[in-house]
């Protein structure tokens, strides 16, 4: 049986491409991917897209809401 110590040691040296598959693989299976969840992410980020394409929402720069955040947090 091969040890954490082995395995890494031939993780490390496989291509990249392989190495990049490995990852992909070892965290899909920590954490599985939901296919309609994923789904309904992606559809939600695409109407999030519209709305601001179209001037329906107006976006806050990322400096505003960390302002706010901090001045809420130090009352």
């Amino acid at each position: 049986m091969i040890n954490a110590d082995e395995l890494i040691s031939v993780a490390e040296s496989l291509p990249l491409e392989l190495k990049t598959e490995l990852t992909d693989r070892l965290l899909d299976s920590l954490n599985p991917s939901q296919k309609e969840i994923d789904e309904l992410w992606a559809e939600e980020a695409e109407k999030r897209v519209e709305e601001v394409r179209t001037g329906k929402v107006r976006p806050v720069p990322g400096e505003d809401v960390f302002r706010e955040i901090r001045e809420r947090l130090s009352k």
